[in-house]
């Protein structure tokens, strides 16, 4: 076929229609993106991750802001420190009001909770105590939670021991001044 003859077939062919035109770039527009490799219409259609719920739940679902708070506070590993915190607070329920009224939680570590109390002899009572209110406390926080309860009395300050302390001294006034 010469130039002439392309020409000749050009004109005796209609000219296409706002149809024909938009179905040629669909077409055009399938090929590219099946070079691609994404196929557009039809086929196996690739889904990407984090753009669209679906008609099944997931975890991308709106829910309850409770629900959203334990789903967040299992996720991050914070069920501990606020359960801990939920019985510090709510230590007269657990271990009832007159024992509360001597005792009181200071910290939680590793699994074992400080009590101080405000005399020896409540020290001593509750130290009878202390396997009971493991078992209390282990059913209100979940079982393996608190291992063990240390009991203190009245304490003044805090023993120091170190290289340029005696045995007995109160401090830095016992020899000076």
């Amino acid at each position: 076929m010469n130039d002439g003859e392309a020409n000749e077939e050009r004109r005796r062919a209609p000219e296409p229609s706002g149809v024909d035109l938009a179905r040629q770039a669909l077409a055009a527009a399938r090929e590219q993106a099946r070079a691609r490799g994404n196929a557009a219409g039809g086929g196996k259609r690739s889904r990407q991750p984090g753009l669209r719920s679906g008609a099944r739940a997931d975890g991308r679902d709106p829910m309850p802001l409770m629900a959203a708070l334990d789903r967040l506070r299992t996720e991050r590993g914070w069920e501990m420190p606020i359960a801990v915190a939920g019985v510090m607070e709510r230590w007269p329920e657990i271990v009832g009001p007159e024992i509360a009224a001597h005792c009181v939680p200071e910290k939680y570590e590793e699994r074992e909770l400080l009590v101080r109390c405000d005399s020896s002899a409540w020290a001593a009572q509750l130290k009878l105590l202390a396997p009971q209110l493991v078992a209390r406390l282990n059913a209100e926080l979940g079982q393996g939670t608190v291992r063990l309860i240390k009991v203190q009395g009245p304490g003044g300050r805090p023993k120091r021991y170190g290289p340029w302390r005696a045995p007995g001294s109160t401090g830095p006034g016992d020899t000076y001044g």
